[in-house]
């Protein structure tokens, strides 16, 4: 697993999750003053990044109109990113 800041456009997020508006709010207004603290984490198969976490990090990023965003990634295997997607 390494760490990189990825463009925010480069990563597929192909599941809907609820938000709570308040959380994302929050979290905008920290990652404006100190930065993200936590990065996502992300899935690389065939250099395509998946995410599938981080969904209030994502929105906060998206909010401040910031184009890229830390995350941790992973190689995967088509049967891992398969788990991912139930």
């Amino acid at each position: 697993m390494r760490e990189q800041v990825l463009p925010m456009a480069a990563i597929r997020r192909p599941l809907q999750r609820q938000l709570d508006p308040e959380k994302v709010e929050a979290l905008a207004a920290s990652i404006a003053e100190v930065g993200l603290q936590e990065p996502i984490d992300v899935l690389e198969l065939d250099g395509r990044y998946w995410g599938f976490n981080g969904c209030h990090r994502w929105a906060a990023h998206q909010q401040l109109g910031l184009s890229s965003i830390r995350a941790r990634v992973r190689r995967a295997t088509p049967d891992v990113l398969r788990l991912h997607m139930l």
